[in-house]
């Protein structure tokens, strides 16, 4: 078993996460809502077998899988009554087509043809009974937001959209589609939810330390690839002297 290989090949796989990870923020740099990520990593300390000399123990880099920001995004006015931005912790409910439910904080909304109040992808979102909120035909384009999530017409409340809160936010993971999926949400009644209408939440991702960190991650990368080639030197040198003795 070649150790030094090893250890330097698991090493440049995590900086390929790593920077997988951080070219992911940047591209999601205008996205509302979302939230940058952050690599995982843990050390796995294994013995060696079969070694000289043998028992010795070498680190290697295991990917743990990514975690996400949970900073609040600054507001983005849009002027849209039916834009809304969490303030504070949750996430919004919006119903998937096989009858599960996902979590999001991009709040650009607007009313289906069908009358169902839904996210920018045309997924409704769910209120605090569980189901989609529906709109009459005379209430739309005449639809108010209030801070508690209460949806109001002109004739009225019309329900109330669900703001989800998980207390561990380690719960809470990406599903690749700009959607978060989680367990073991509360809904927050009236009196703990803060909406303010009008705008979007911005992404928390900040390009200036996301692009350092992607120059940092180039520049390991390149150390590990050096020392690879130095170790390859030494190889190719003590076989050369082993063939020079033995002759």
């Amino acid at each position: 078993m070649d150790i030094p290989a090893y250890v330097l090949l698991s090493n440049e796989q995590a900086l390929r996460r790593r920077m997988d990870v951080v070219a992911n923020n940047l591209a999601n740099l205008s996205t509302s809502g979302f939230k940058r990520e952050q690599p995982v990593f843990h050390e796995k300390v294994k013995a060696t077998q079969g070694e000289i000399p043998a028992g010795r123990q070498v680190s290697f880099v295991l990917d743990y899988g990514a975690t996400h920001d949970t900073a609040e995004g600054g507001f983005n006015a849009t002027g849209n009554p039916l834009d809304v931005a969490i303030q504070g912790p949750g996430y919004l409910s919006v119903g998937l087509a096989d009858g599960s439910s996902a979590f999001t904080r991009a709040g650009k909304l607007g009313v289906l043809q069908d009358g169902r109040l839904a996210d920018a992808a045309g997924r409704p979102v769910l209120g605090d009974n569980g189901q989609p909120l529906t709109v009459p035909p005379e209430a739309q384009g005449r639809l108010r937001i209030g801070q508690d999530g209460t949806v109001e017409g002109p004739g009225g409340p019309l329900g109330r959209i669900a703001v989800t809160l998980f207390a561990d936010e380690a719960a809470v993971s990406p599903r690749g589609d700009g959607l978060m999926e989680g367990s073991g949400g509360r809904l927050l009644p009236p009196g703990e939810t803060r909406l303010r209408s009008g705008g979007l939440e911005s992404s928390n991702v900040q390009p200036v330390a996301e692009t350092t960190a992607m120059v940092e991650i180039l520049r390991a990368y390149q150390s590990s690839q050096r020392m690879g080639e130095a170790l390859n030197d030494l190889r190719r040198s003590a076989i050369g002297r082993l063939g020079a003795f033995r002759n």
